[in-house]
């Protein structure tokens, strides 16, 4: 597979003047950085399959993760190459094998930035195989306090803006891997990209996501092969039934002093307590 991205340093925020009010009725001039809202348009065998709106960096990971997640890929082989342009606003994928329509008009429009029923809007490549249980691995609960401890050092755009969402990518007890998006869906595609660009074996890995964990986004940890998602939210009811459905591990309310092991095998290190 060859990736060559042509963009550099698109703007990410922009500086805004702005008065702070207090309660007591003062008024303070200051300045703010206001994220930006960048939309790519994804070509897939010259057929517009996707519009995202996102961040613009981690493109290509972006879009390999997007595809691989919402099963249009099968694995990385399939993919002969991906181009972003150089503003950032097109990319376009070759896959080395033939679409199963031929003629079927497509459907595409925007995904909204909030992710709410994130889907793929155009099926033209998607490959409707059933999603397979994951492999539970061996861990422990110092994993989970290393990731906890990765998010309270926050990330840069996040500190710059208080506007994205972050995920982290975990193998083998260390951290490899961390992004932000304006999307948590985003977020997630960019992490699995990442490992697919660079060889990693999803199925060792741990992902820590911020953000609610719908069963859209749990559905997209799944099929990646994942075996434990971690989060600083709640899951719903849902969710945990479907981590339950394909043996996927779910910790949940990851904070400084505590966690919440929803579903799956307990860690090695843990000790129960009456």
């Amino acid at each position: 597979m060859q990736i060559r991205e042509t963009y550099d340093s698109l703007e990410k925020y922009e500086e805004r003047k702005v008065y702070r009010m207090s309660r007591e009725g003062e008024f303070i001039r200051d300045s703010v950085s206001i994220l930006t809202e960048h939309l790519i348009n994804v070509y897939i065998n010259e057929h517009l399959v996707m519009k995202l709106i996102c961040t613009p960096h981690n493109l290509a990971e972006l879009v390999l993760g997007r595809m691989f997640s919402e099963g249009m890929i099968r694995n990385i082989s399939e993919v002969d190459y991906i181009y972003i342009c150089e503003y950032g606003s097109r990319a376009r994928v070759a896959l080395n094998r033939s679409q199963k329509k031929q003629t079927e008009a497509l459907y595409v429009e925007t995904t909204p930035t909030c992710c709410t029923g994130n889907r793929i809007l155009s099926d033209y490549f998607v490959d409707y195989q059933d999603v397979k249980p994951v492999t539970p691995i061996p861990w422990t609960t110092a994993w989970i306090w290393t990731l906890i401890d990765w998010f309270d050092k926050d990330t840069p755009l996040h500190l710059q803006t208080s506007a994205v969402h972050s995920s982290f990518l975990m193998k083998d007890g260390q951290v490899i891997f961390q992004c932000e998006d304006i999307g948590r869906h985003n977020a997630l595609d960019k992490t699995i990209g990442y490992a697919l660009r660079n060889g990693i074996d999803l199925k060792q890995c741990v992902v820590f996501n911020t953000g609610r964990m719908p069963t859209d986004l749990v559905t997209k940890v799944i099929r990646a092969g994942i075996p434990i998602l971690v989060t600083k939210e709640t899951p719903t009811r849902e969710t945990l039934e479907l981590a339950r459905e394909y043996h996927l591990t779910v910790v949940g309310q990851a904070k400084k002093r505590q966690m919440v092991l929803y579903e799956g095998k307990p860690a090695q290190d843990m000790v129960a307590v009456k």
